[in-house]
C-alpha cells in the first residue's frame, strides 16, 4: 500500500470522492436527503488530502481542512468497498493526524453519524470522542461531532 499527499484537485482524490458521495447517497435515500450538508463539502476547500493506492489503484482518501488557527476538520474520508476491513482508514487517519500536527494544529474535528457505523467504530477506537455539534453542524439533528486532541 502506498501512500500520496495531494490536494482537492488530485484527480484520482476527486474520483473517490465521487464514491463517497455515492455511497451517502445510497445510504440515506438519494442526494436530497443530504443536501444540506454538500456545501460544507467543497473539494476546492480541501488543501491537505492522502489517497491510499493499492499499486497504480486510488483505493481510500482522507483529508483535513482548517477550521481555525488550532482546529482543524476531517473531511472526505472513504475507502473503496473492497478494500475495507484491511486498516487502511486507520493508517489514513493517523497519517492525517501527523500532517496537522506538523502544520500546528492541536486538535483534529470532525462530523459524521450513526448510519455510518464502520465510520463511527473506527474514530472512536482510534480516540475520538463526542462533542456538541459545532458550527454549521449546530442544528443539524443527525450530525455526530467528535474530537481528538494531540
Amino acid at each position: 500500500m502506498q501512500f500520496i499527499y495531494t490536494n482537492g484537485e488530485n484527480p484520482d482524490f476527486i474520483e473517490l470522492c465521487r464514491g463517497l458521495d455515492d455511497f451517502l447517497n445510497e445510504l440515506v435515500g438519494g442526494e436530497e436527503n443530504r443536501a444540506e450538508y454538500v456545501p460544507y463539502n467543497r473539494l476546492s476547500d480541501i488543501h491537505d488530502a492522502i489517497i491510499a493506492y493499492d499499486g497504480e489503484i486510488p483505493v481510500g482518501c482522507a483529508a483535513f481542512k482548517k477550521y481555525d488557527d488550532e482546529f482543524a476538520e476531517v473531511k472526505r474520508v472513504f475507502i473503496k468497498q473492497e478494500f475495507r476491513g484491511k486498516g487502511i482508514s486507520r493508517e489514513l487517519m493517523k497519517r492525517l493526524e501527523n500532517a496537522a500536527k506538523e502544520q500546528g494544529f492541536r486538535c483534529l474535528i470532525l462530523e459524521s453519524g450513526e448510519p455510518l457505523v464502520a465510520a463511527m467504530s473506527l474514530y472512536r477506537k482510534i480516540g475520538y470522542e463526542v462533542i456538541p455539534n459545532y458550527g454549521q453542524y449546530k442544528d443539524m439533528p443527525d450530525s455526530v461531532c467528535m474530537k481528538k486532541e494531540f
